[in-house]
């Protein structure tokens, strides 16, 4: 291993060598190069009349304004690949942020090897070839995710000493994954959903197993473990090849015994079997017919309204498929999902949702009965197969399976144990009820932006959410991150026409021709973000001060400049030094809820602008600057 550190050392030594010593200006002609051969969508004041350190966007210098030391681009629609000689040469950067930009190709080298890097965060693009190897002993967060790298992991990482945060997920890797055993200060690791394969090392498995989802060949503790080996074949017998024809003879007439007794034994067993499971399945049959009729829904499970009892025909296979989709680790049948004892978690616009807990007593799902469906089975099961066709995203629930018949249609999600979005910041409020502290709200609103950004990704870009609201915001890791849910499910509905239903998340233009759009998404996680802040409802209980529209609530208190009673009591008991950042997310909310859909930012856009609320020196974040 000392050898191995050596020649790391001599080779980071050597490309530091390399790195001539520029200056001030050496940075202003490469960020100048970049800038020219790059395409940008948003327009950089990039000149000559401007002092690069003090008005150039997104850069950044050293207190005596002499070098470059962070560049800071997210989301400004750079398209392309990263030109050689050009980011290459700010040999003095600590900070490269290009995240959710178009950049594709490879990573030069002479970026990889910059040996001043602290902070890269380049998820969110195209980049391609093989997985760069970065080599700066002060690295601390290394984040390629949601790219398309190929290969295998190098072991260089394991002398990344002072790394904190490590996420490679969403890529195409390959291959086995190294021991990071050098890696003590690691604190966020993820390489969920490449093509890595062999056993998890001993130093990675004390790590959460969705670090590793989505690799089909992983095996080993946090996940199933390896199966065992195949024994190898006996040598040959000596014994065997001397025995005499008689002995062969009797032997060969003994196993046509035992074969005979097994073969009717299992005959017997069998009968006697089908005839338990016909008398079981006819009283079961009464049994369903009578106690699912009462429509105890919280008792019975979701199936109470009698999803086996009403349709028309006989009971076919159509009536007790249940359609898993491709990578789901559920082996549950419709019958399973009957008989498991279940919760009501909320009634929506579109259906009732349950929790359900399987007679294994372990497996537990959400299942959403949906109402007013108006499309016929060819239409819903389209819909299903493009949701099942969708990429994985760590940001949003994914749909596991569905059912669906003439009086039934369900929908099966993971079961996230935290809860949602609405019961955290609205829920009863005792005294020994633990706030959501500001850096938890910072984190979750950027889940639902990420979240948002895939959906809006999908599909060339045809996608939107159509019903993104707190209650279907679900929390994980503490608080520390959010997934959206209900993805899919408006263009199968009857959209609701009552007023309570059109109140709150749905921005003025949908109200009017109940069309959504990805500009009405945004709207509705503008007003998210108010909850937040506020930490008030869109909608409030009877007795309670009447806002009935947050937005227009939060309008005229600032108007009148009384903005500091907009934010949340409870965040600023608990700290005073984030007036600054809570005022900055307000500018991005009032941006989002802007009555004009034209007006309002696109997603990408938005997440840049939560980035910034993230400062760089926040070692343990996952995947924002």
């Amino acid at each position: 291993m000392v050898h191995h550190q050596f020649r790391f050392s001599l080779l980071v030594f050597i490309l530091v060598t390399v790195n001539a010593a520029n200056d001030l200006n050496t940075d202003k002609e490469a960020l100048v190069s970049f800038a020219n051969l790059v395409p940008h969508q948003r327009a950089l004041n990039w000149d000559d009349d401007n002092p690069i350190c003090s008005y150039w966007i997104g850069v950044m210098c050293d207190s005596g304004g002499t070098r470059v030391i962070a560049l800071h681009l997210p989301a400004i629609g750079l398209l392309g690949s990263i030109p050689p000689n050009t980011l290459g040469k700010l040999d003095y950067l600590q900070l490269l942020s290009l995240r959710y930009n178009l950049l594709s190709g490879d990573v030069p080298l002479d970026v990889s090897t910059l040996a001043s890097l602290k902070y890269v965060f380049l998820q969110n693009n195209n980049f391609s070839g093989k997985l760069p190897v970065f080599l700066s002993y002060h690295i601390r967060i290394l984040d390629l995710s949601f790219n398309s790298f190929t290969g295998e992991i190098s072991p260089m990482i394991n002398y990344l000493f002072q790394l904190r945060t490590l996420d490679l997920s969403n890529n195409n890797l390959t291959g086995e994954i190294p021991d990071l055993n050098n890696l003590q200060r690691l604190k966020y690791f993820n390489l969920s959903y490449n093509s890595l394969r062999g056993f998890i090392p001993t130093s990675l498995q004390k790590i959460s197993n969705s670090s590793f989802l989505g690799n089909l060949g992983l095996c080993g503790s946090p996940l199933p473990k390896c199966p065992p080996s195949p024994p190898l074949p006996p040598p040959p017998s000596l014994a065997t090849s001397t025995k005499t024809p008689h002995t062969r003879s009797k032997k060969k007439l003994s196993t046509i015994v035992i074969i005979t007794i097994v073969i009717s034994g299992s005959a017997i067993l069998l009968l006697v079997a089908i005839i338990f499971l016909l008398i079981y399945l006819r009283s079961k049959s009464k049994e369903d017919c009578q106690g699912l009729s009462k429509g105890k829904e919280a008792v019975v499970g979701p199936g109470s309204s009698g999803i086996n009892n009403s349709s028309s025909g006989p009971h076919g296979a159509e009536m007790n498929k249940l359609t898993f989709f491709e990578g789901s680790s559920f082996s549950f049948n419709l019958e399973d999902l009957l008989r498991a004892s279940a919760e009501i978690l909320g009634k929506g616009s579109y259906g009732t949702t349950y929790k359900a807990v399987l007679e294994d007593g372990m497996t537990a799902v959400v299942v959403k009965r949906l109402r007013e469906v108006v499309v016929g089975k060819k239409d819903f099961e389209q819909q299903m197969e493009i949701l099942g066709r969708l990429h994985r995203h760590p940001n949003v629930v994914p749909l596991r399976a569905y059912y669906y018949s003439k009086d039934e249609k369900l929908l099966v999600y993971d079961y996230l144990p935290l809860g949602n979005l609405t019961s955290i910041l609205h829920g009863n409020k005792t005294d020994d009820r633990t706030p959501l502290v500001w850096e938890s709200r910072v984190r979750i609103a950027l889940g639902v932006a990420r979240g948002l950004w895939h959906i809006h990704s999908q599909g060339g870009g045809k996608f939107f959410h159509g019903n993104l609201k707190s209650n279907n915001v679900l929390l994980n890791r503490d608080f520390d991150g959010s997934c959206i849910s209900d993805f899919g499910i408006v263009p199968l509905m009857n959209i609701p026409t009552t007023p309570r239903n059109l109140v709150g998340y749905r921005a003025p233009e949908v109200i009017l021709s109940k069309k959504f759009t990805k500009k009405s998404d945004v709207y509705s996680f503008g007003v998210i973000l108010l909850e937040l802040l506020t930490g008030k409802a869109p909608q409030q209980s009877p007795g309670r001060d009447d806002i009935s529209d947050l937005p227009r609530w939060v309008r005229s208190v600032v108007k009148e400049e009384w903005t500091a009673e907009v934010f949340d009591k409870e965040l600023l008991a608990m700290r005073q030094n984030i007036q600054d950042d809570m005022l900055q997310m307000l500018q991005i909310a009032m941006l989002c809820v802007d009555r004009h859909p034209d007006r309002r930012p696109t997603i990408d856009q938005i997440i840049g602008m939560l980035g910034d609320l993230q400062t760089s020196d926040s070692d343990n974040r996952p995947s924002s600057d």
